[in-house]
């Protein structure tokens, strides 16, 4: 009689610690289900919504959709009232709460772009002067929004992984007690451990494709932002590349080859300056060129080599009004590595630009403090 009852007691003293093996398992299983999962999902809910940088960066796109079609016939009653429609669509974009609450600059820009809406909804020319105070100081505002939400969003992001961290060590240090009880159990929960290791390697690597241009696989513009910050206090210079006529270019030949011209200036580029420098795709047709540049010395020699190295390529361009090939505008401009200098700094770079683009298109100007020279 006393094997039976040896044998009976030590299976009810398994059987019990089965038990609680199971009621461990189910309290961490509660845990997870009430706790874990739906931080996860709530930040992954959200994730594909237009928020605030998205809606600035479309805002910012139809803005300069809305000045290309102005620079190009700025009389043509149609092209004036397709800019019209694109600007009312960024304009529609750029009203809402949370910009006017946060950002000082929204009220100013909307009252510049209306006023553009009301001149192009009439007969009244519309000049170089008028585009600038109407529509590039909304466009530094929504880069600054851009810039200021991306931040924002950085930092939900860091927490986010923090608090999936410390989520993660205490399923941990529950799933060492469950291997305690049992180890089939915590063998089950370790599944489920790194099911949740694999959803944070995941956010972490789609912020990282966030940075990068999908097209040409060179940076976009937040990408430039978080390089000119991490080279705070260095001169830098930067080149705004734009290709004349690509709308043109694209009626001629279809999106497809447009996208191959796109990464064949990518191409172009890095090549011109030896690697040496980091190239961004700010939109459109548009690419930004980051680089050291001790004085104006160095920022012309590379200006000079960017243009002659694009000339030297004769791509064939069949609807450029003026040649046989496709064309380059080039802005420059020298600063100081900062995130206000940055801001200061584009906008020179693109003054720059635009004054090439007036002048004929096809060269390379210099922003300096107050005015810049057009080159061939």
């Amino acid at each position: 009689m006393v094997e039976p009852v040896r044998f009976w007691r030590r299976h009810v003293r398994w059987l019990w610690l089965s038990l609680m093996s199971f009621t461990a398992l189910m309290l961490l299983i509660a845990y997870q289900t009430r706790w874990v999962y739906p931080e996860i999902h709530a930040y992954f809910s959200q994730s594909g919504n237009l928020t605030g940088q998205q809606l600035a960066t479309r805002a910012r796109g139809y803005l300069q959709e809305g000045l290309d079609l102005l620079l190009q016939s700025p009389r043509d009653a149609d092209t004036r009232q397709r800019a019209r429609f694109q600007i009312k669509l960024a304009y529609s974009l750029f009203d809402i709460g949370l910009y006017r609450r946060e950002y000082d600059c929204t009220g100013p820009s909307l009252v510049a772009m209306d006023r553009l809406l009301q001149r192009l909804q009439g007969d009244a020319p519309v000049e170089a002067s008028h585009l600038r105070e109407s529509l590039l100081e909304p466009m530094r505002c929504l880069t600054r929004i851009e810039m200021h939400q991306l931040d924002r969003r950085s930092a939900v992001t860091s927490e986010f992984v923090e608090e999936t961290r410390r989520h993660q060590g205490q399923v941990l240090g529950g799933s060492l007690v469950i291997f305690v009880l049992g180890l089939g159990f915590w063998f089950m929960h370790e599944l489920q451990r790194r099911r949740a290791a694999k959803s944070a390697r995941e956010s972490l690597e789609w912020m990282t494709r966030a940075l990068r241009d999908p097209l040409t696989g060179v940076g976009n513009r937040s990408a430039l932002h978080d390089d000119v910050v991490a080279s705070q206090g260095r001169a830098m210079g930067m080149l705004l590349v734009d290709i004349d006529y690509f709308k043109q270019y694209n009626d001629s030949l279809g999106h497809p080859d447009g996208d191959r011209l796109l990464r064949r200036l990518v191409q172009l580029i890095e090549e011109a300056l030896a690697h040496e420098a980091r190239l961004y795709r700010m939109g459109g047709d548009e690419f930004a060129v980051l680089f050291d540049c001790l004085d104006d010395e160095v920022l012309s020699e590379t200006c000079r080599g960017v243009i002659e190295a694009l000339r030297a390529a004769d791509i064939p361009h069949p609807s450029h009004p003026h040649s046989a090939h496709v064309t380059f505008s080039v802005g420059a401009v020298r600063f100081t590595a900062s995130h206000a200098e940055l801001d200061a700094g584009y906008a020179a770079a693109d003054a720059a630009l635009y004054q090439v683009k007036t002048q004929g298109r096809d060269g390379w100007a210099i922003a300096t403090s107050n005015t810049s020279k057009v080159a061939g």
